[in-house]
């Protein structure tokens, strides 16, 4: 690892070379009476080609960086990536105009900010969802198989047909790691319950069904069709906007089949699936985001690494919603138990996180 581990949760080139590529930057407002940021603090994000109305975590760690500027009363500066080629001008667009903190998001733009930050050493970078190895980078870290796990035994536990699914955009750590914890959810509860729920779409190892990319496009839809023949009740798709996909199938399906979200709470961040979302895998990059941000505004940027965990609740899952009259209530006491038993180290999770670092 690049540094030692932070397991607290956080309290704590020119703009017309870019016009074909990146949206005009948007103003988060100001305030008189805000706080007062450290000389050279000029905030600015840059997002996957996800865009960041994507639902999910561009779009949260675009709410954690505006909520941090508005509070010091600067504009938060940001461009969109809407693909892959756009990240490495996108990045020296920001630098450029002198930036700091920039926040990247994603793991597809690590290799753009590990160049960005090593040529500007000066220049502070945060970068959500991959490890980093300059020193001036500060990585911001999920450990969501252990809330996976938690939404794969609830997923299990609810499902009548004996059997689940999930399906990824690409097989990168990032979505694989929701993946596995999933699976494993499901694995603890056949164990502890003596069943013998099945998960389709995945076997372990980065070996199951994804989609190539993060896009709702017909490829994502056919994904999950392929997945809902099996006979599926609860889906996992993993990949951003993916889900949109997925719902379409559902609902084309005319079955009856829950839908776990990720990242966000779907039910709140897209109303649109709220008779679909049994509970989302929350990533709470908003609140990481917010920090870092803030911390870098007082001056006080520190490139240690942060992981959200279930201890330190920088990740979780989301509440019930429409599901909970669905859901047995003593269901969601073992889920609720089975939390402090990962969190205690009494029930283990086997994660990638480390490989991430």
């Amino acid at each position: 690892m690049k540094r030692a581990i932070k397991l607290t949760a956080l309290a704590g080139v020119a703009a017309l070379a870019l016009a074909a590529c990146a949206e005009a930057p948007e103003e988060s407002g100001s305030d008189s009476s805000a706080a007062t940021a450290v000389e050279g603090f000029k905030p600015c994000i840059v997002s996957d080609q996800g865009g960041f109305d994507d639902k999910s975590f561009n779009q949260l760690s675009f709410e954690g960086a505006t909520k941090a500027a508005d509070e010091f009363g600067v504009e938060l500066t940001s461009v969109q990536s809407q693909t892959e080629t756009d990240y490495q001008p996108n990045m020296e667009s920001l630098v450029g105009q002198s930036c700091s903190p920039i926040v990247s998001v994603g793991f597809n733009l690590s290799a753009a900010t590990e160049e960005a930050a090593t040529a500007n050493p000066d220049t502070e970078f945060i970068l959500v969802d991959n490890s980093a190895t300059a020193e001036n980078i500060k990585p911001l870290l999920y450990d969501t198989a252990q809330a996976a796990f938690l939404a794969g035994y609830l997923s299990a536990g609810y499902s009548e047909a004996g059997k689940v699914g999930t399906f990824g955009g690409q097989a990168i750590a990032t979505v694989t790691i929701f993946m596995d914890g999933f699976k494993q959810g499901v694995e603890y509860y056949n164990e502890v319950k003596g069943e013998d729920v099945q998960v389709i779409g995945y076997s372990g190892g980065n070996k199951g069904a994804f989609t190539g990319k993060f896009a709702a496009d017909e490829t994502a839809k056919t994904t999950a069709q392929n997945i809902l023949d099996q006979g599926v009740d609860v889906i996992l798709p993993v990949g951003g906007p993916i889900y949109q996909s997925a719902i379409a199938a559902i609902q084309d399906s005319g079955k009856d089949v829950a839908l776990i979200g990720v990242d966000a709470d779907m039910f709140e961040s897209d109303p649109s699936t709220q008779d679909y979302v049994l509970t989302s895998i929350l990533k709470k990059m908003d609140l990481s985001t917010y920090e870092a941000v803030t911390a870098a505004a007082k001056g006080e940027f520190d490139a240690s690494d942060y992981v959200g965990t279930l201890e330190n609740e920088g990740v979780g899952i989301a509440p019930l919603h429409n599901f909970e009259d669905k859901v047995d209530p003593a269901l969601m006491d073992e889920v609720t138990a089975l939390q402090e038993q990962i969190i205690s180290g009494e029930v283990e999770v086997d994660t990638n996180i480390d490989d991430q670092m």
